[in-house]
């Protein structure tokens, strides 16, 4: 297994934060850098689905959903009873480990593209439907009958954060524009890559500053954080045999599987449920699982997923 170049600009930053060296991107390049990362991700597939657009998309993105709503239903009893946690703690992080990380996405596509193993170039649409269904199943496993829910807030926050919103504006944006696209690809595309290892930098440096949080939630969260993953990628590859996908249809559908949210769903789970410890589940999706799928995930996919094509 390789270590793709952006990949090691993850590690550059961990590094950094060890060192105490003073190596910090200004905040609003942070946020900068994730907005370029979305709008790039959204536009590229908006293009490609108005140009491979057909029938087959509708019940793949139905079965898509299906699996971004099964995916809380294994996380929860293992939160719930191997792990102890509360009830509310098992929802909000179950409902993280159903979503997605549009960073943990970007990585996997930057390595397909390295490595010129095609791929299903509509793939952001499966991304934006995995962002909702999870976060539905989470509040379902928290419900309390005694415990109001803010609806309106909560809908906002799922349907309007900054993720959801401006992935799918720059899908349908791409898909509506087609040629005209290219007008602003040579920045949202050809600048992909560069941005991606300058936010990678960063994000090393921020999953590194919180490993000391793992001491206060015990060897559980750690544990969890790298098995699941593995679970949500083997049921993820076995989706994308029913979904006829290719083989780099496979590895993004195993990353996606994977993967757990830090931003939308955070967001969401914030407003909805307030008596949820959140820093338990940003440490686990962040500190534990964002790192595993950069540094060794993705690698052991794009490693093993090729064999399952040549039988």
């Amino acid at each position: 297994m390789q270590l793709d170049i952006v990949a090691a600009f993850f590690l550059l930053g961990a590094l950094a934060q060890l060192l105490k060296a003073p190596v910090k991107l200004p905040e609003g390049l942070y946020k900068s850098l994730t907005l370029f990362l979305l709008i790039a991700i959204g536009l590229k597939g908006g293009v490609a689905l108005a140009e491979y657009g057909n029938p087959t998309l509708v019940w793949q993105s139905v079965l898509v959903i299906l699996f971004g709503a099964l995916l809380p239903f294994i996380a929860y009893p293992l939160l719930r009873h191997v792990g102890g946690l509360s009830k509310l703690d098992s929802a909000s992080i179950s409902a993280h480990y159903g979503s997605v990380s549009i960073a943990t996405f970007a990585v996997a596509l930057a390595v397909l593209e390295a490595q010129n193993i095609a791929y299903e170039p509509y793939f952001p649409l499966f991304v934006a439907l995995l962002e909702v269904p999870a976060i539905a199943v989470g509040l379902w496993l928290a419900r309390d009958k005694g415990q109001a829910l803010d609806v309106k807030k909560t809908l906002h926050e799922i349907f309007l954060n900054q993720g959801v919103l401006l992935l799918c504006g720059a899908l349908l944006i791409g898909w509506w524009a087609g040629a005209q696209t290219e007008k602003v690809m040579p920045f949202f595309g050809n600048l992909f890559h560069g941005v991606l290892a300058l936010f990678l930098l960063e994000m090393g440096r921020i999953s590194t500053a919180r490993l000391n949080l793992l001491k206060d939630y015990g060897s559980f969260i750690a544990s969890f954080g790298v098995v699941m993953p593995l679970i949500g990628a083997a049921l993820a590859t076995g989706f994308a045999q029913i979904l006829g996908l290719s083989i780099g249809g496979t590895i993004l559908m195993a990353t996606l599987g994977a993967s757990a949210s830090y931003i939308a769903v955070p967001a969401a789970m914030s407003v909805a449920l307030p008596k949820a410890n959140h820093g338990l589940s940003i440490t686990s999706s962040l500190t534990v699982t964002f790192p595993f799928n950069v540094l060794v995930g993705i690698p052991l996919y794009c490693a093993l997923i090729p064999h399952l094509f040549n039988h």
